[in-house]
Order: C-alpha cells, then structure tokens, then sequence
C-alpha cells in the first residue's frame, strides 16, 4: 500500500489553507507550502551535511542541511523532523530546537520545478550513527559550522538554496564568524 504524502498550503500570511498531494504540488507553479529543515549536530559542535540522492525531484546531487521535509497535516513540526531524521537518515534526535521560526524562500530548480515554502528552522543533536536511505541521501560529512559558511560563501551553486538562503540568519553560522 502507497501512502499519500500531502503538503499543508498556506497563504501569504502563513494561514493555513488546507492540504494538496506533495507528489502532484512542486511544479513550475509551486503554491506556498509548510516545511522545515533541520541541522544536525555531532557531540563535538560538527553538522551533518547531506548530499540528494540522484533520484530526488528537486535538486538531485546538491549538498544541503541535515534533512528537511513537510509535516503531514495534524503533526506537529517538530514530530516531522523526527520522523524525517530517522526515515531519511536512521537517526534519532535529541535537544530539538527551533532557532529560525520565519525562513521563507522561494527557487526554480535547473528543471524548473519551484520550491516556495514557509520553512522553520531546527537544530538538534544525533544520537547513534547515521545510516542514510539511498533514495534518499546518497552522502553525508560532517563538517565544522566555519566550513560550512565558508563553502556557502565560496560555492552556494553547489548547494541547495535554502542552505545557502538560510545561512545569513542561523545562529549556528553566524557564531562561526571571525
């Protein structure tokens, strides 16, 4: 049995508007939607970076944060997050914290797919290792969070838009500022 995952649409304001199939909604045409990302940090103050798997829809092959997704209508965001940590990437969470509860973006994909979310964002810690779904996630690195804003900075082409969008305003790269 195929589960149906559903987007929750949101006007301008972020008012919630009711619900749309995710598989039929990123088109060149994206209506504003709910999402989230998240940053995942290692014992040692690192974030796992991923990598899309090829297959992925939007974006195939990018670097970008921990793992992002879209709460299924009646979940609670931070619920999501944990479900998607350990879906996309076989991790459990621990100290989730919201630290950007406005980012909003909008991007074309090169196949002209559009992304425009309401996107909050989270970090939090791993617990265990990660063991990455290949259809989802074909890589991960741990890097420092002074890398990661650095190769922002150096090449945001090869990395998703919400990473590189996100970056001025995460706490977690701002601290790593000289």
């Amino acid at each position: 049995m195929t589960t149906v995952e559903t987007v929750i649409l949101l006007d301008d304001d972020g008012t919630r508007l009711g619900t749309a199939d995710k598989a039929t909604v990123h088109t060149a045409q994206t209506p504003l939607h709910l999402a989230f990302s998240c940053h995942v940090l290692g014992p040692d103050g690192s974030v796992l970076v991923t990598r899309r798997a090829l297959a992925k829809k939007t974006w195939p092959g990018v670097w970008t944060n921990s793992v992002c997704g879209h709460p299924a209508p009646g979940e609670e965001i931070a619920d999501a997050v944990r479900r998607r940590a350990a879906f996309e990437l076989g991790l459990e969470l621990a100290d989730l914290e919201l630290v950007v509860p406005d980012f909003r973006y909008r991007a074309t994909d090169a196949s002209g797919v559009v992304e425009n979310e309401i996107c909050p964002i989270y970090t939090a810690r791993a617990v265990g290792e990660v063991r990455p779904n290949p259809d989802e996630v074909m890589d991960h690195a741990w890097v420092t969070p002074d890398a990661l804003r650095r190769a922002v900075e150096a090449a945001p082409w090869a990395l998703s838009p919400w990473l590189v969008s996100s970056a001025p305003v995460l706490p977690l790269l701002a601290g790593s500022r000289p």
